[in-house]
């Protein structure tokens, strides 16, 4: 992460950050992975922010020289990093999830409070012209979801040490200018330290550590509707 914020302070082109041996790793699993794993079966990818961007930078290159490996992805979930307008104007055949059992899309969002729209807060990962769909209801408006249709947060019993559904209010609606999703879903404690070097990556009112843990149910079941889609139409 202290790369990409480098990178994102001094040039603002984080694929210069990642390229080398992050992005030469990635592809050795992925081509190990397609010899010797895949046998032609149609697959998902998803990724968390570095990984994320490690994985929209494959989809600009990797998955164009390999276009039999990328007819049989179901979807690409590059969650907490940016894909922006400028990344699909430039990359034609990359295409976003409009809906949620659209395939071989990309599905892609950010994840604040409230306040880092109020002041428009710096946000490594929040990127010029972002696009992001709401993974409640699955728009790109800004349609808003309550947390009543959520279907659970990945939450964490202290009791039992075990890790559960449960219910962090984790609503969501989309900022289309902004290129996020805002929630007003529970806020899990930090400690101060913790707290402030969120603020510095994320802004005051940053949500990415729990990008996937407060859609973690929807996520789930969106994966399994995408894949239905997917081989109904074979």
């Amino acid at each position: 992460m202290m790369i990409m914020k480098k990178a994102w302070k001094e040039t603002g082109d984080i694929d210069a950050a990642i390229s080398g041996m992050p992005y030469d790793d990635m592809i050795a699993a992925l081509d190990y992975y397609f010899d010797n794993y895949n046998e032609g079966r149609p697959f998902i990818i998803a990724g968390h922010s570095q990984g994320s961007a490690l994985l929209k930078l494959a989809l600009k290159n990797y998955f164009k020289d390999h276009s039999d490996y990328y007819e049989r992805m179901v979807a690409a979930y590059l969650i907490g990093y940016s894909v922006t307008k400028d990344d699909l104007e430039t990359y034609p055949y990359l295409k976003f999830a409009t809906g949620e059992t659209d395939t071989g899309v990309i599905i892609s969002y950010n994840t604040e409070g409230p306040k880092n729209a109020e002041v428009n807060a710096d946000n490594v990962v929040v990127l010029p012209n972002a696009i992001s769909i709401n993974p409640l209801n699955w728009k790109r408006d800004e349609t808003y979801a309550p947390a009543s249709e959520n279907l659970g947060s990945l939450t964490y019993n202290e009791e039992t040490g075990e890790l559960g559904l449960g219910d962090m209010k984790a609503d969501a609606q989309v900022n289309v200018s902004r290129g996020v999703v805002i929630t007003n879903a529970t806020v899990i404690p930090m400690d101060e330290y913790s707290t402030k070097v969120a603020a510095e990556f994320f802004g005051p009112d940053g949500r990415h550590g729990d990008d996937y843990t407060y859609f973690y149910a929807n996520i789930k079941d969106n994966v399994a509707k995408r894949v239905a889609a997917y081989l109904a139409d074979r």
